[in-house]
């Protein structure tokens, strides 16, 4: 598919999931998706807005609390993103590897404190039997 086309998929598929939530504003799907879709066309302070909004209604949900770390990371807010991500993990969140090599968490993972926190963090994992 061309850049072109591409584009013009992304941007139904916004203006498609904007509508819903326009008849429906808590349906969770539909803001994570439009959640999805602005922070992979740049539009991180919207995604950000969403994401804001899904932890307003899933406060304890690792993924959610995962995907608002990565918005904080995003706009460049590296002491909310710290917060989202420790309580991401502290909520249940344990993909550590994909973690490790989220680009959307650059901003993060190249933060001293959280360096120092995510490598207590690997040390503490339990290894699992098998391995």
């Amino acid at each position: 598919m061309s850049r072109k086309k591409q584009a013009a998929a992304l941007d139904f598929e916004i203006r498609f999931y904007e509508g819903i939530l326009r008849r429906s504003p808590g349906f969770i799907e539909a803001l994570s998706a439009l959640g999805d879709l602005y922070t992979r066309t740049g539009l991180h302070e919207q995604g950000l807005r969403l994401d804001e909004r899904l932890y307003q209604l899933r406060p304890n949900d690792p993924i959610v609390l995962y995907n608002l770390a990565c918005s904080y990371s995003l706009v460049n807010d590296r002491d909310k993103a710290f917060r989202a991500i420790k309580q991401a993990i502290h909520c249940g969140y344990d993909d550590f590897d994909h973690l490790a090599r989220d680009s959307d968490l650059h901003n993060l993972l190249n933060d001293r404190r959280f360096a120092r926190y995510f490598e207590r963090l690997k040390s503490r994992k339990p290894v699992k039997a098998g391995s």
